[in-house]
């Protein structure tokens, strides 16, 4: 018995990575067209680029490897009926629930990975994406270049008289006019630093003067930083638990709660359909194996958002129940029936 799981299992691995790799593949592209999208608003190297695209790798796979091991599972138990092979088990006294045994290990190993992938990963992947997103919309906003115009730097108005090419700038001058003062400050060198999400100017060897109707000030500074100018909306998180249940209530993200518990659950809801839809008898079954796992995909995902909508947390334990039922009452008329 073994050897025939293990037998089983090897076939369910090699259509499962001929099916994984280019679902794969295809969903990559797709997300890297989107990351694409970024560029017109802000500046990515290779580098950053591959950083982004391991922040949307739970993503990816989370909802890849669901689909490859159903569609997997159901070719390797038609491929071994195209065979005969599911026949001469039958014959030898082996039942079909030795089939679902076969599958149950894998199928309860990916519900526990997805489960992990987005309870755990999905958060921290989501909000570092996020942020490394708004850190650079934030850094394109202060793109600065000499220019006789000048530039808007929060409250100042700057001028910068050289551009240099290790990204800092010469003879620059900022001016503020308050309501009752107005500053003025000159450096010999100037550069941005990002500081936890906050940009500022980082001013070395100037001047700066103050003046009012009563006063004048100057100071020499060797170091001077014009601070809280530009900020970066930052995501705040700490754990999981506080993303996916955080203080207020979030629709949206009760809503991402629900479905994407139900999708990681699919490989080992879905057994009993996976046995009812990839055994078949080939002299009398033509076998619509690919339109009925077509069908079952749109299905499953159609009442996962459809009773999400309707009925929100109650979806998970009525889909689940639901489908299991539904699923072994074919089970049980398409196979233990006839085999």
């Amino acid at each position: 018995m073994k050897i025939l799981q293990n037998y089983i299992r090897e076939s369910l691995s090699i259509l499962f990575l001929s099916i994984f790799l280019p679902l794969f593949s295809i969903a990559s592209v797709v997300f890297l067209i989107k990351m694409a999208t970024y560029t017109a608003v802000i500046q990515l190297s290779i580098l950053e680029m591959s950083k982004l695209f391991l922040f949307m790798l739970p993503e990816l796979l989370f909802y890849t490897l669901p689909i490859s091991f159903f569609v997997a599972a159901t070719l390797a138990l038609f491929k071994l009926s195209n065979d005969n092979e599911i026949v001469v088990l039958f014959a030898l006294g082996i039942r079909p629930k030795f089939i679902l045994k076969t599958f149950f290990l894998p199928a309860l190993l990916l519900s526990i990975i997805l489960l992990f992938d987005f309870l755990v990963l999905f958060p921290h992947a989501k909000v570092l994406s996020n942020n490394f997103i708004s850190h650079k919309k934030s850094e394109a906003k202060f793109n600065l270049s000499a220019s006789e115009f000048g530039h808007k730097f929060g409250e100042w108005l700057l001028y910068i008289g050289k551009e240099d090419l290790d990204a800092t700038y010469s003879d620059v001058i900022l001016f503020n006019k308050k309501q009752d003062e107005e500053v003025l400050i000159g450096a010999k060198r100037a550069k941005i630093i990002n500081d936890a999400g906050i940009l500022r100017l980082k001013l070395s060897d100037g001047e700066g003067y103050s003046y009012s109707a009563e006063k004048f000030t100057q100071i020499n500074f060797k170091t001077m930083y014009i601070n809280d100018t530009l900020k970066t909306n930052l995501d705040e998180y700490q754990t999981p638990m506080q993303y996916w249940f955080p203080t207020e209530p979030s629709a949206k993200t009760t809503k991402k709660l629900v479905t994407n518990t139900l999708f990681s659950l699919f490989p080992i809801l879905s057994l009993f359909l996976i046995a009812s839809i990839g055994i078949v008898h080939v002299r009398h079954q033509k076998g619509k194996v690919y339109l009925y796992l077509f069908l079952s995909v749109i299905i499953y995902d159609a009442l996962v958002v459809g009773l999400q909508l309707a009925i929100s947390t109650y979806t998970v334990p009525l889909l689940i129940f639901g489908w299991l039922i539904a699923t072994y009452i074919i089970y049980k008329k398409t196979i233990v029936a006839k085999f």
